[in-house]
This record gives structure tokens, sequence and C-alpha cells, in this order.
């Protein structure tokens, strides 16, 4: 029997081949200074213009495997690489302070990596491995370092590293790597994220795997249930190989579930949607069957512009996103900045703790001038499809009512204008704090809906940050103590005839479907690959069976005990 080592099952599959493992040549970067500044100059120019060269090269290449969509990220390297403020920072450093390009490159880059990094938010978080991804190709121009080539690869492996770049994963042919495992990453990361696009099973987080893995030698990799094991006997290989076929027979029943409605055996009807960061995401929601975008990340348009976004930019923006998916509703969150989250073009106040500081709907309230020109934009965008407007960081109803007074001004505005919007447009909130949820049959007197945000939920509920490796343990979305604030929530809006749905990660994991259902939780958002395997837990469960599950599962003691009981359920119901 072979050893399995436990990680983050990032992108679905089965793997057996053998294992690559990818070293990476050290970047030694002294700390020498340069008596040359304009010859240190010229060196960070022509590495600049080498970076940019592989990235065009990789946007043509992702453009063929993964679509305009997925070559947006390269797109961003390239702005990473050319960025005003970066070269200006670099050259300062070169100038100034005599630094060499190597040094001035990494310290600088080194900075916008701790920065994205340090984030909150999950999405922008990852994004450090963008900032990281740009400036190890860049520093190997400078050091004069050859860059591997992952595309010659010709024979089946999986690969083994310590980590993949983006750029790495989109040189990946799905005919040869037959899965890739990493020590470090998430499910969040462009590498997973690409993973799911190429359907390459990917396992990430698995801490030792580059030295528990010996090169050249069979390894197999399960991506949904997070393992790899090596060390392999001729049993565990036969059980692999038939594992890849249950898989595949598997995959080809889900297709079937992409255009279906999501409704269960004793007729109970609910909505499967998509989670979105830009209108070119719609493509994908409806390439799997969503019946709407449970969550629009809007803060994108500001993270990835050098000024606030002006009202014309914004409306068309959210005008395509509402047109590409009619009939079904978009739900779009308002700026979700602060704190955490940084913008080039304006100054936020230092905080102690920024994951409960100076953010979201507290920063918008703060600045009504920006938030009514989203709002403006968002209510235009209105007249176009179907649109809800949502609060994020929602803790008050002061807060709930002063923002949604906001709503009523720019509606009064668009009618002196004689702009058209939706008259019975929704609006709603994120239901992310635990005093939000406590409170939530009051709420619901205010708002039209509410969306349950978990990943936030969780960690302020534990008191306990997700992605720190020492109290991980903690993210437990299956607790009781968690699942009577989701219970809360759902009965608080349906007390006054509101709908009331979930955008966070729990929404498309299989195991929490069933108690969420039972609840009564009448719509499910996630990642749009996640679509058609949630829809199918959905269409294979009695709704009345489900609200037996989660009652019971309400009265345990331990996320163990619930985790049991929805594990028993779902084999009983051959899931």
């Amino acid at each position: 029997m072979g050893k399995t080592l436990k990680g983050i099952g990032a992108s679905d599959g089965i793997a057996l081949a053998k294992a690559l493992i990818l070293t990476e040549e050290k970047l030694n970067i002294t700390n020498q200074k340069t008596t040359d500044t304009t010859a240190e100059i010229k060196k960070y120019h022509e590495a600049v213009e080498k970076t940019v060269s592989d990235i065009k090269k990789l946007i043509t290449t992702s453009e063929k495997k993964f679509g305009p969509e997925k070559a947006a990220i390269f797109e961003a390297h390239q702005e990473i690489a050319t960025d005003p403020e970066i070269k200006n920072d670099v050259e300062k450093l070169i100038n100034d302070d005599k630094k060499t390009a190597t040094m001035a490159v990494n310290e600088v880059m080194q900075k916008y990596f701790e920065i994205f990094k340090n984030m909150d938010d999950d999405y922008f978080k990852e994004r450090a491995s963008d900032v990281e991804d740009v400036k190890t190709r860049m520093l190997k121009h400078l050091l004069g370092i050859k860059i591997v080539d992952l595309s010659t690869i010709d024979e089946e492996v999986i690969i083994v590293a310590d980590d993949l770049t983006p750029s790495q994963t989109a040189q990946l042919d799905k005919k040869y790597i037959k899965g890739f495992a990493t020590n470090i990453g998430g499910r969040t990361s462009h590498a997973a994220i690409m993973a799911r696009s190429l359907e390459i099973p990917a396992v990430l987080g698995l801490k030792t795997i580059t030295t528990m893995a010996k090169n050249g030698e069979m390894i197999g990799l399960n991506g949904q249930s997070g393992e790899v094991m090596v060390d392999l006997s001729a049993d565990d290989i036969k059980a692999f190989k038939q594992a890849e076929i249950n898989f595949a027979d598997e995959q080809e029943k889900l297709k079937t579930y992409i255009n279906k409605e999501s409704v269960t055996l004793d007729n109970h009807k609910v909505l499967v949607e998509a989670n979105i960061g830009k209108p070119k995401d719609c493509v994908n929601a409806n390439k799997y069957g969503a019946e709407g975008i449970g969550l629009f990340r809007s803060e994108f348009l500001y993270m990835e512009n050098d000024h606030f976004p002006t009202e014309e930019e914004q409306f068309k923006a959210y005008k395509e996103a509402v047109e590409a998916m009619k009939p079904h509703m978009v739900v779009i969150r308002t700026l979700d900045i602060g704190g955490d989250k940084k913008l080039s073009y304006f100054t936020f106040p230092t905080e102690m703790n920024p994951f409960l500081g100076y953010r979201a709907i507290r920063f918008c309230l703060d600045n009504p001038e920006i938030f009514k020109t989203q709002l403006r934009a968002l209510l235009r965008a209105s007249a176009f499809g179907k649109l809800g407007i949502m609060f994020p960081m929602i803790a008050t109803i002061d807060e709930f009512k002063q923002a949604k007074q906001m709503v009523e001004e720019c509606k009064k505005e668009l009618k002196t204008k004689s702009i058209a919007f939706d008259e019975d447009i929704q609006v709603g909130m994120m239901v992310e704090i635990p005093a939000a949820a406590i409170n939530a049959e009051n709420f619901a007197k205010y708002a039209d809906f509410f969306s349950i945000g978990t990943n936030d939920l969780i960690q302020y509920s534990m008191a306990a940050d997700r992605m720190n490796q020492q109290v991980s343990y903690l993210y437990q979305p299956t607790n009781p103590s968690i699942l009577n604030l989701i219970n809360m929530t759902i009965q608080g809006g349906h007390k006054y005839n509101r709908w009331v749905g979930m955008c966070g990660e729990m929404a498309g994991d299989k195991t929490a479907i069933p108690l969420l259902l039972g609840m009564g939780l009448d719509a499910f958002s996630m990642s749009a690959p996640s679509i058609p395997k949630a829809r199918m837990v959905i269409d294979n469960l009695k709704y009345s069976d489900a609200k037996v599950l989660a009652t019971e599962a309400l009265k345990q003691e331990t996320s163990q005990q619930v985790q049991q009981l929805v594990n028993e359920f779902l084999n009983k119901n051959n899931l």
C-alpha cells in the first residue's frame, strides 16, 4: 500500500503517470551596488522588452487553448511588466540608491507581491502569484537563466513542483500532462483556474510532495479528494486505473445536467448560479448552464484601473453582463474595497486590523459621490436586463437604510434627466458578519434579498483567518454554529418572503448542498464549472429528505458529527 498525502483538490479528475519533478534554478541576487546607473537602467529596459515578448507569445498560446477570457490573465502580466509605477520605483532605486537592475526589480516587485499577498479577498490574494511570475521571468532575463518550456514535454507525466506559475500552466499540453501536484497553492490560484479550464486534475497545498515523490516513478492523483499517492503497489495502480474509468463515466453523465433545471425529485425548485469578476465571465457561466449570476465582484473595475471608473465605464460593463445573462438575474455587489484592498490612485488610512476596518459599505457611505456614481451606473444598466444591487459588509440596520436611501436619491436624479431604469430593481445585502445573520429577521423588513458570504462569515464567526495554516483547522463550514447562523439567515429572510442565496465556496460543496437545500436556501452561486455537479446532487435528492437531514445536523455538537451524517445521507442516495 502506497503513502497518501492530503492537499487541496483544485481540479477534479484521476491521474496515474510518472512523476516529473520540476526544479527551479536558484536566483542569486547579490547586494552589490553599481557605479554605472545608465548601464543598469538599459539592462532593466532590455529585460522588460524580453519579458513582454515572452508574455505576448503566452497570450497567443492561451487564446488558442483557453479563449480570450483566460488569455486576459497574461494581458494583466503585460500590464505588470510595463506598469509606470513599477518602472519609476525601479529606476529610482537604480539612480538614487545605486542598486543594480536585478536588486531593484527584486525589491520593487517583492513590495507589490506583499501588498497582494496580504489582501483579505481570495481572488486578490492569489493575484500575488501574477506579480511573482512576472518578477521571476524578468529576473531570469537579467541573470541570463534559461526559462524552462513545459510545452516541449512529449510523454505522459504528472508534474510535481513547489508551485506552478500561470505562465507555466499555460504551456501544459493535456495530451501529455495528466495532472499536477504542488507544495503550495489553493483553489483560487491561476494555476487551479487554468487546470480546471484544461480539465487537468490538480492537487495543491501538499507541502512535501517534492520530497516524497521520486522522479520517474508512478504516482496517483485524485483531484476530487485532494489526495496524491506515492510508492504505489500493483494493487494501487489497478485501483487508480479503475478510478480513471469511473471518473470519465461520471463526467459524461454530468454533461446532461448543464441545461437542466435545478429541481429536486419532489419538485422543489432552486437556482444554481455563477460567481463572476468581469462581464466576459458570463460566457463561461452560460456554457455551464448558470441560472443567473449570484455574485458579480464589481471591485475588479476599480482594482484594474488607474482612476475611479466613471459612470459611463461602469454602465457599459454592467450592461454587458445583464444582456449576456438574459432572462436571468445578475446580482452585482457594490464596491468592496478598502482595508486590505488598495487602489493605486487613492490613499487609505493605515489600520491595525484591515480585515475589520474601513472597507466595503463603510468606505462607500463615507464617500457618497464615489458610491452614487456606481449606483447610477447600476440603475441605468437595469433597463437592459434583470439586475440586483447588493451591499457588502453590512453590520447594522442603519447602514443598510442609509445605502438604500442613496439608491432612492440616484433614482430621482435619473428621473429628472428622463433616463430609464428598472423601477422595481431589487436591493439586497451580503450576510457575512455574524451580527447581520443574528439580526436577519429585522434586516428582512428592508432588504429584498440576502446573499450569504460563507468565506467571511466562517472566519469572522470562528475568529480564524482561513489562510493561516496554524488555525486553518477552524475553517469549518459544517460546524453547527455556522449552520445555525445560516439557518437563522434563511428563516429570517423567508419570514418576509425574501429569497436567500449563497455565494461563498460552500454553495458548490457537494457535502454542504444537501444541508443548505434542507434549510431552504433558494439560490446556490459558485464557480461556473461546479454547476453541473451541484445540479446533479440537487436533482437526485428529495427536498423532504434534505429537510430531515438539516434538522438533525443543526442538533449536532461538532463538524465531524455533521460530516458523518451528510456522508451517510449521500451514500444512501447513491451520490
